[in-house]
């Protein structure tokens, strides 16, 4: 597997693009085609890290796929490595000319470029398309502009992702980004409340920049670390209203029909569709029937998604 790399560690010379490749959607998927067609050089992704913006600005930048999360997909697209540009005050007060020149060109030793056609950088942004053409005319480095991608919604794009997650709107999600969108988690203990009412859950500790769908109760696939085997599960998002309106937000993930000791173990949760919003029962019986109606409904969901 390819490893998250800093630029003095690259293979060299390079067929590279640029950027956040939040998600790796469709659009991006263009761009890395182009990378990987010229495999005469070392087909890289470069990518920041952290978030220009949350350097300069003091943004929270919550990721589509945090950094390690990428590496399997862009292996299994052709990419070789992924090298990851330490972003700070520094670096951000460097001209655009003086980035191709000295990141790229000199330490990456990129021969080919490959940009979307609004791809901006550099000092202020100050820096395009125009910039790298003219900086690199006289060298032996060719640069492919890749058109940005639109569908009949509009422009394909992270932020397009990120807001039909938050509206739980997973089926189309899943179009633009030709995947399931899934998050890991480590197993932590938790009140045991579930386990009291007959519904056992794996409490899951998330990375803190990881982006999560909106609140509520979804049937979802789980997969145990070191387990290609995808578990039928109803997952909570969101607090616990009727236990405890104060309880802060959390994941919580109930495996249909299994008996499996999880604390301290890793599980991927791939949400598919949400099944309702988060309810005040009256009781906590109330509580227990309804989830049995969530186990059903997700056992049917999950069921047509297999066929």
């Amino acid at each position: 597997m390819i490893s998250l790399i800093s630029p003095s560690e690259v293979k060299n010379p390079t067929s590279i693009a640029i950027g956040s490749f939040d998600g790796l959607h469709a659009g991006h998927r263009k761009l890395i085609e182009s990378v990987v067609e010229e495999n005469q050089y070392t087909p890289t992704i470069a990518s920041f890290w952290p978030h220009p913006r949350e350097v300069l600005f003091k943004e929270t930048r919550l990721r589509l796929d945090l950094p390690g999360e990428k590496l399997p997909i862009l292996e299994d697209l052709g990419i070789k490595q992924l090298v990851m540009i330490p972003f700070d005050k520094e670096l951000s007060k460097l001209s655009a000319e003086r980035f191709i020149r000295d990141i790229l060109i000199n330490q990456l030793q990129a021969k080919s470029i490959s940009v979307g056609a609004n791809f901006k950088f550099g000092f202020r942004r100050s820096g395009d398309i125009n910039t790298i053409k003219e900086t690199i005319k006289d060298m032996d480095i060719k640069l492919k502009i890749i058109p940005i991608l639109e569908d009949k919604e509009g422009r394909i794009s992270s932020s397009r992702v990120r807001d039909l997650l938050q509206k739980s709107d997973l089926k189309n999600s899943f179009k633009i980004l030709n995947r399931p969108y899934s998050f890991n988690g480590k197993v932590v203990k938790g009140k045991g409340i579930g386990k009291s009412i007959g519904w056992p859950t794996a409490n899951l500790e998330i990375d803190g920049r990881k982006f999560l769908p909106g609140e509520g109760v979804y049937a979802a696939w789980t997969t145990i670390e070191n387990s290609n085997q995808k578990i039928e599960s109803v997952m909570n998002l969101g607090t616990q209203p009727t236990i405890n309106p104060l309880f802060p937000s959390a994941v919580e993930v109930h495996l249909i029909n299994q008996d499996i000791d999880l604390y301290g173990l890793k599980l991927s949760v791939e949400p598919i569709e949400k099944l309702r919003s988060q309810i005040q029962f009256e009781n906590v019986d109330q509580l227990s029937n309804q989830i049995k109606k969530d186990r059903d409904n997700a056992l049917r969901i999950l069921g047509n998604h297999k066929k």
